[in-house]
């Protein structure tokens, strides 16, 4: 079969892509004195050219080459690649008024340059470009896009003289003439050769670039004796024995190491061969000789001949001559065969006859001819043979791509734009070029609709046929049938003008062969593209009627009459698929697209063939069926041949160790278009076998006949051959599909965010997915695949197998391009293991074509039925129906370990606990649905998990974990402590418990949290509450309260007090603002309330840890400024407090919140202070009565209140009006009996009013408060008012008395010293507090003497002074006459006592 390979016909795949053409580098020059020529003198053409290392795998220049179109004095040149992307690839360099020759331009290669030679009608130009392999070494090119050699074209001097010439005017250019040639010499001169208008051949030399020199022409003429050189621009034209039939048709050169051969097929039927060294004719050869000869045919110049050459280093030079004779043609194959003495001469190998009539171009192998024609219908015909082998002279059909149909068919249930539209844009069928021209001329120029992408140009067609259909319409009512219709016609017009650009831009001007690679292109007007050869199943049905017929037997299969059946069954699907009709064709496509059974469909198109069977084609079916022997296994062997189903271990190759040398072969888009445009063929061509052959099975079962049947078969036999054809179809179908359906543009954060979903999964770093590239046109999704995945696993399995050898590989195209074809559809082959092509669609965000594909699939396709179902749930997720994504994961579970996708998912991580296989896919679900925010899916599935893991614990321990945290999240609060409470881990019980405290907290629903019932967690629940009470801020969090709650709810009174007194505890000790306070009072009420609800003998509190030090779990240990940990106290005091002592705290914090309300700037200091501290606080601040209130409950005396109120009055009395206005506030803050606010009144006299009444409120013991009071008045030199006087005079005037001693008021002394006396002899003595004066029947009575002793010495040592005198005599008289009185007295009651 191999040999048979080389014999089979070929495909012609399209490398045009969709992506808007970019457009090329202009280049103009216009050479100086010359006169224009019109531009439409020459037909275009086209040519390329191929590096000569273009085969080698560790070549720089591996898998490029060069095509060039040229089109009136333009010349376009692209340089092509399959492995990288090229960049600035393209140029357009017009020559103004210099027609390009066709076939005017030839490249050559040299070390360190390409060189690029031009022949135009008038001029020769020279170009030289940087070579590939001085740009960059192979090894290095792993970048998907480099630059191309074009890149730098603009810094070529073009203009400079030395670089182009004129042709000059002697000898000319022969008239008719456009045969042309271009080479290189060892030195590197620039050497044209060019028919001259005397008949014979003129060579124009450019000395080399880098030497000095000047311009030669020679003229080669028949004669090999004239040689003449003409130098410069003064030839001499001498005319020999030539004429005007020997003038070249066709030229073409082969370069010696120091010598060219220049071969000229010339007018006259004769090939002629030049030394160009010698400057001599070496050989003239009549070709008239090798075909059949006409006397017409002899007189006729061959102006329509054509001459190739081919050189094999092994097999020497070929010579392939096309002589053109009216209606016929005929192809001759000589080798050039040379002698000793120097002689050469022609050794014919071949003549090839065609019946075609206009040949556009030939290529010749050192093998097989390539030809090219257009047929009278001006279709296009390309055929190969290969002359050696092939005796018989049949030629090998390559199988053109058709254009697109004339007419679109819209039934009148359709819209006729989304059918259009869908028509136009399906991929492989118009070019973006052809619909831009089209849309160019349909818009009437009016726009220039440039370089726009396929979804712009979508966009733009439809509002331009739209536009024009708006504006035709006239009528403001039309009915629907004529609104179908208008639309048909301006779609249709449109269409044609599609159409008519693809046609035009379709036309091929050349073929182009490799004859490193063996590959073969089409180069057309506007594209280029590939011949593949066929398979056999498609070259068998691919083949017209009379080649099949002619199809040699032995060359199928071995088996001679197995081969035979084959020709015969494929004989009757041709007949089959020739009948169907459109509508038919239609019934399978819905039937396939809608997931109904193919073999139903089948069955209704065979009974619409029999019904409409007019020419009867059912009667030829049946008489070829008689022919074929064994017809079930005929039918066998042509499914074996379609099925791609292989082992998982041939799909899944390594591929990471890619050498670098292989990392971008076959790695460009246009070798993209060309694998997956032959990929879609083949899937249509047997999609359409597929179904022929399921019509024919279901006619076979119709029949019956077991001579049909092959004598003996078993019915069973025929409907397991219909079962395997079905799957097959619908395999075929769904690939074509695919190899249809356009990517979508995904940005790059839907990219990044892709990414990062699929590394919860742990599948961003598998083998499928790789960073996203960046493509400039729509892609199909099969380019996708292939590009992001299939190529390196092909690339692998052919280049590093272990019997490869990299260095001896060399590229052959032809099997190259078919083992990556034939290794890419079992990747893309939905009924094998690999999952690869669908994991690529859902790396690159194709979701919704990813959908359609599990839709188109999931029926009938019975492998990897759990992978597709989680592909599925995917896909939902993506759309936004989460609880169909769930349950497509729960059907993907029933799976888990029997599909290498799943098990690929399931894979540990390192230091994971391995669990069973569906608890690791549930976890990397769980993860995935966690990474998108969907709970109340996660909560699902962990449900259903947990009844997988009954016997795992920790399982179930991270499933509940996980149930309670999203319940948490979602605001289910009762289902979250339900979770909690059946989690078997008592740690994660403890950390779901802390979560549920202080989230529930956070959210203020403290209701739920204080009832849940915290069945043997009480205690956990305490302590979290209360570590986090201690932990956290006061006033941001209620800890406190909830606590507080939480045991009034239970009936726990005690610690309910408890905890609110510690929390006004801290409050005053951390909280020190005026909502501190109020919050502290607040507590301290709350705590007495709790007490007084229990009874007595308990209402009891123990008093909680000053300076708020509590052992935390967790809590780090306290440590010294040396870093040492300090000691923990062992014991501590423990201190019992029972109501009052609460109540006694609540009035302090009763008390300092007045103050601060009064004060704010106390409540720095007010917040903790000691009932000691607040006294002077409030003394401070004038709330006298609030003072008093906090001594008499703490048993404080009152001596610092009087001492401030005292200093307060002296203040407003030595103070001026400021001191008096703002006496008021404070005077105000104090309950005063009868304030008399008069303008008489001020503050000072209620001040001292003030003072005067808590001396009469408040009396003390030996009149302290008096003492006091007086102490501080006198010490701060202020005379003591009346009142106050009168007041200690009745307490105690002794005292009084010893005060005004103490600060040498002698004068006041005295004064008192005889009013007392006076009191105490009967005047005034109620005053002085005496009930009974002085006399023998009254109590004994007593005078300070000490006192006034001392005031006497006092007066009698400031005797200096008369006052003191008179004072001292005064006093001292008064003495004495009072003891005078007492003596008496005194003696009265002696001697009256009875």
């Amino acid at each position: 079969m191999a040999a048979a390979l080389a014999a089979r016909s070929c495909l012609e795949l399209s490398a045009a892509g969709r992506a808007p053409p970019r457009p090329p580098q202009e280049l103009l020059f216009v050479p100086p004195g010359i006169a224009p020529l019109p531009a439409g003198r020459y037909s275009d053409s086209a040519g390329g050219f191929c590096y000569q290392e273009s085969a080698q795998l560790g070549a720089a220049t591996r898998n490029r080459w060069v095509r060039w179109s040229t089109s009136g004095d333009t010349v376009e040149l692209v340089e092509e690649s399959l492995d990288v992307n090229l960049l600035n690839n393209a140029v357009r360099l017009r020559i103004q008024g210099c027609p390009f020759l066709p076939g005017g331009i030839h490249l050559c290669e040299v070390q360190s340059h390409l060189v690029v030679l031009l022949l135009t009608a008038q001029t020769v130009h020279r170009l030289l470009l940087p070579h590939p392999s001085r740009l960059y070494r192979s090894e290095l090119i792993t970048e998907s896009q480099v630059q191309s050699v074009f890149t730098d074209i603009s810094k070529i001097h073009i203009r400079d003289p030395s670089n182009y010439y004129v042709i000059p005017s002697v000898p000319g250019l022969a008239p008719n003439s456009v045969a042309s040639a271009a080479w290189l010499s060892s030195e590197g001169e620039a050497l044209f050769a060019l028919p001259s208008a005397s008949g014979g051949i003129f060579v124009l030399k450019l000395p080399p670039p880098d030497a000095p020199g000047s311009v030669s022409v020679v003229e080669l003429k028949q004669s090999s004796v004239v040689q003449r050189f003409l130098t410069g621009w003064m030839p001499t034209a001498i005319r020999g024995d030539g004429g005007p039939s020997d003038v070249p048709v066709s030229l073409s050169v082969h370069c010696l190491d120091h010598d060219a051969f220049l071969f000229a097929l010339c007018q006259d039927h004769k090939l002629r061969m030049w030394s160009y060294k010698d400057q001599m004719c070496l050989m003239v050869a009549d070709l008239l000789e090798f075909m059949p000869v006409s006397r017409d045919l002899r007189l006729a110049a061959g102006t329509g001949h054509r001459l190739r050459l081919a050189f094999s280093q092994s097999l020497g030079l070929y010579l392939g001559v096309y002589m053109h004779a009216p209606k016929r043609g005929q192809f001759c194959v000589f080798q050039l065969v040379s002698t000793e003495s120097n002689r050469y001469s022609l050794d014919h190998i071949s003549s090839l006859f065609s019946s075609q009539e206009t040949l556009v171009d030939f290529a010749l192998t050192s093998a097989e001819i390539w030809a090219l024609w257009h047929n009278e219908e001006n279709q296009t015909v390309l055929k190969y043979i290969n002359f050696e082998q092939n005796v018989a002279g049949q030629w090998n059909q390559v199988f053109v791509q058709p254009l697109p149909e004339e007419e679109v068919t819209v039934r009148q249930d359709q819209d006729p734009r989304e059918i259009y539209l869908e028509y136009l844009f399906m991929p492989g069928r118009f070019t973006n070029a052809a619909i831009q021209k089209a849309l160019q001329i349909f818009s009437q120029g009016t726009e220039r609709h440039m370089d726009l992408t396929w979804d712009e140009l979508r966009k733009e067609v439809t509002l331009a046929v739209e536009n024009e259909f708006q504006g035709s319409v006239t009528e403001y009512e039309c009915s629907p049938e004529e609104f179908w219709q208008l639309q048909v016609e301006f779609w249709s017009k449109f269409y044609a003008c599609c159409l008519q650009y693809q046609e035009a831009l379709s036309r091929p001007l050349a073929l182009h062969v490799n004859p490193y690679t063996s590959m073969v292109c089409l180069l057309k007007k506007g594209s280029m593209s590939f011949l593949v050869p066929c398979s056999l199943v498609d070259h068998l049905y691919l083949l017209s009627n009379e080649h099949l017929l002619t199809e040699d037997d032995a060359a199928i299969f071995e088996d001679l009459e197995m081969s035979r059946d084959v020709v015969c069954l494929v004989q009757c699907l041709r007949l089959i698929g020739e009948s169907i009709s459109m509508e038919m064709a239609f019934i399978m496509e819905m039937a396939c697209s809608r997931l109904q059974p193919p073999e139903k469909a089948a069955e209704q198109i065979l009974e619409d063939l029999i019904a409409n069977d007019t020419e009867n084609v059912m009667e030829d079916i049946h008489s070829k069926l008689q022919e074929i022997r064994n017809p079930i296994h005929a039918i066998g062997l042509l499914i074996r041949e379609m099925d791609y189903e292989t082992d998982a271990d041939m799909e899944r190759a390594p591929h990471l160790a890619l050498r670098m040398s292989l990392a971008q072969l076959f790695g460009s888009s246009t070798a993209a278009h060309v694998v997956c445009g032959g990929v879609a063929k083949i899937c249509t061509v047997r999609f359409l076998l597929c179904r022929d052959l399921l019509i024919l099975q279901q006619l076979l079962l119709r029949l019956g006949d077991p001579m049909v049947l092959g004598g003996g078969q078993l019915f069973q036999s025929q409907q397991d051959l219909l079962h395997r054809t079905s799957p097959l179809l619908l395999s075929y179908f769904l690939i074509r599909w695919a190899s249809q359906c356009l990517a979508s543009d995904v940005p790059v954060d839907t990219l990044e965010s892709n990414l990062q979903h699929l590394s919860v999964l742990e599948l961003a770093d598998t083998t499928a997915l790789t960073p996203h590239k960046l493509v400039s046109g729509p892609q199909t999704i099969v380019e996708l695949f292939f590009q992001e995945v299939a190529r390196k696993h092909i690339i692998s399995r052919l280049f590093l197998q272990p019997n490869t050898s990299l260095a001896e590989t060399s590229l052959n195209w032809p099997h190259l391009i078919t083992s990556i074809v034939a290794d890419f559809l079992p990747l893309l082959w939905p009924s094998n293991p690999s999952f690869l092509f669908p994991e690529c669609l859902m790396g690159s965000c194709q979701y919704t074509q990813l959908q359609e594909y599990i839709r188109l699939l999931q029926p009938w396709c019975h492998v990897n039925m759990g992978s597709c179902c989680f592909m599925m749930g995917r896909c939902y997720l993506v759309m936004g129906e989460g609880h169909k994504a769930l349950d497509c994961f729960c059907q993907a579970a029933s799976e888990v370990g029997r599909e290498e996708f799943l098990d690929r998912l399931i894979q540990p991580e390192d230091g994971e606990v391995v669990s069973t296989p569906r608890l690791q896919y549930y976890n990397k679900v769980l993860r995935l649905l966690e990474m998108l925010g969907l709970p109340e899916l996660v909560i699902e599935l962990a449900t259903l998990a947990i009844m997988e893991s009954a016997d795992d614990w920790r399982s179930q321990a991270t499933l509940r974990t996980c149930i309670f945290k999203h319940h948490l999240d979602l605001g289910h609060n009762s289902e979250a402590y339900v979770a909690l409470t059946q989690n078997p881990d008592p740690g994660r019980q403890l950390d779901c418990l802390r979560q549920l405290v202080v989230v529930l907290c956070e959210r203020s629903q403290l209701q739920d949290l204080v009832e849940f019932p915290y069945v043997n967690l009480h205690n956990e629940v305490v302590g979290i509450i209360e570590s986090h009470a201690r932990a956290v801020d006061l006033m941001t969090h209620n800890y406190y309260e909830l606590l507080y709650a939480f045991h009034v709810y239970r009936h726990n009174y005690r610690k309910a007090g408890t905890v609110m007194f510690e929390y006004g505890m801290r409050l005053g000790r951390e909280v020190r603002t005026l909502r501190g306070l109020q919050k502290q009072g607040n507590c301290f009420l709350a705590a007495i309330n709790c007490l007084r609800l229990i009874r007595p003998e308990y209402a009891w509190i123990v008093q909680p840890a000053s300076g708020a030090v509590y052992e935390r779990p967790g809590a780090s240990p306290k440590r010294s400024h040396d870093g040492e940990c300090m000691a923990v106290p062992t014991t501590r005091q423990i201190e019992i407090l029972e109501l009052e002592d609460l109540e006694r705290e609540c009035l302090l914090a009763r008390i300092r919140l007045t103050l601060v309300e009064h004060d704010v700037s106390a409540a720095a200091v007010a917040g903790n202070s000691t009932p000691e501290e607040t006294v002077s606080l409030l003394v401070r601040a004038g709330l006298f009565d609030s003072a008093i209130t906090l001594c008499q409950t703490f048993k404080l005396p009152l001596t610092p209140i009087f001492e401030g109120l005292t200093f307060k009055c002296i203040k407003l009395q030595l103070g001026g009006e400021a001191a008096q206005a703002k006496a008021w506030d404070w005077l105000a803050a104090n309950q005063l009996s009868a304030l008399v606010t008069t303008k008489e009144s001020s503050a000072t006299d209620e001040a001292w009013r003030l003072l005067s009444s808590y001396l009469e409120r408040y009396p003390s013991q030996n009149s302290l408060y008096h003492r006091c009071v007086i102490n501080k008045l006198l010490a701060h030199g202020i005379p003591l008012p009346n009142w106050l006087i009168n007041s200690y005079k009745e307490v105690d005037a002794a005292e009084l008395l010893r005060l005004y001693l103490n600060y040498d008021l002698l004068e006041e002394a005295v004064d008192l010293v005889l009013e007392y006396v006076d009191a105490v002899l009967g005047k005034g003595h109620q005053y002085f507090g005496i009930e009974v004066p002085l006399s023998p029947a009254s109590p004994t009575m007593w005078l300070p003497y000490t006192a006034i002793d001392q005031l006497l010495q006092a007066l009698r040592e400031s005797s200096a002074s008369e006052n003191s005198v008179v004072l001292y005599e005064k006093l001292n008289d008064r003495m004495e006459d009072y003891q005078q009185k007492v003596s008496v007295a005194t003696m009265e009651r002696l001697y009256c006592r009875p």
